[in-house]
């Protein structure tokens, strides 16, 4: 395989909603294919929003009103994997010949899930991974996925998945994700820290992987006009640091700070199999008399039908 180029789009929810964020992400096609991208990886929660610094009216042992009224605005911004958003960004993909995993928020009934979403230029919407444990006080809004959501997708580039956030610190979740043999790794965020780079390495050396961070960045409270209660008024809410990793840790490219860009470098997937010569932790350097782990993939719904009705009883309605 000769080299590809790979890229984070690094860009924020725009304050008006998902239809300007659609927008924003649309206008970025001609530099998409421009470059040559084969894969573009976007932040967590793009479409949808991540509600930096929101408390959604919640206090310890009951909700305000307008709590509820938030989260209902909240609701109504995010998007139904058959709607109009991703279609729009299946035709982006198709039209660039780019792969496209991003993050959104996805609406299931009255519940939200914060779901990366696999696009590709031949089949549109491929897969969805839903995040399996949010974080802190996002459990108020958003409902945890299960192990049915945790695909690694087979590409003309390689086998692409995702872990959303602080997951890449769930060391069983890359376990599982290392076993299903994933070559480029895309962690959609809105983690800017010193340290998260340092997981991105990390992460990269130890599965011996190509990894793409794509982080959101947000302005500051006062250029939104709003207050965030214990955040400066003037410290922008998420800073962006993209970043894209080869798989001995070595940074390719980035981080990309405090502005919206698409951040790309030229990747070998032919470098894998050199790179696990030492250190493969699903192969060789495991110990599986030793150390194993069972994952479960069935879908976990709260309610399940088993049988069909009975159609030759009278008293049977539809």
């Amino acid at each position: 395989m000769s080299t590809i180029t790979v890229a984070a789009l690094q860009i924020g929810t725009d304050p008006s909603g998902t239809a300007a964020t659609l927008a924003n992400i649309l206008a970025f096609e001609d530099r998409i294919a421009a470059a040559g991208a084969r894969l573009v990886v976007m932040p967590e929660a793009l479409l949808g929003g991540y509600p930096k610094g929101e408390d959604f009216g919640t206090r310890l042992g009951f909700r305000l009103p307008e709590g509820r009224e938030a989260f209902a605005r909240y609701h109504a911004q995010a998007v139904d994997p058959d709607g109009p958003e991703l279609a729009a960004l299946a035709g982006l993909s198709a039209r660039t010949g780019a792969t496209l995993v991003l993050g959104v928020i996805e609406r299931a009934g009255a519940s939200l899930y914060c779901t990366a979403v696999f696009i590709t230029p031949e089949a549109g919407l491929v897969a969805r991974h839903r995040k399996l444990m949010p974080t802190g006080t996002e459990r108020l809004i958003w409902a945890q996925g299960d192990g049915s959501t945790m695909p690694v997708v087979d590409s003309a580039i390689g086998r692409i998945g995702a872990a959303i956030c602080w997951e890449n610190h769930m060391p069983l979740f890359r376990a599982a994700m290392y076993a299903k043999g994933v070559d480029i790794w895309c962690a959609p965020t809105v983690d800017e820290r010193d340290v998260w780079r340092s997981s991105m390495r990390h992460i990269a050396h130890e599965g011996r992987c190509f990894v793409i961070s794509a982080c959101q960045v947000q302005p500051a409270p006062a250029a939104l006009g709003r207050t965030v209660p214990h955040w400066p008024a003037d410290r922008p809410l998420i800073g962006g640091g993209s970043m894209i990793v080869g798989p001995l840790g070595d940074v390719l490219a980035g981080p990309l700070e405090h502005e919206t860009g698409l951040l790309t470098a030229t990747i070998d997937p032919e470098e894998l199999v050199g790179a696990r010569y030492d250190l493969d932790v699903v192969g060789h350097y495991a110990r599986p008399d030793v150390f194993r782990l069972e994952v479960d993939e069935r879908p976990r719904a709260g309610t399940v039908f088993t049988g069909a009705p009975d159609r030759s009883d009278p008293l049977t309605t539809d």
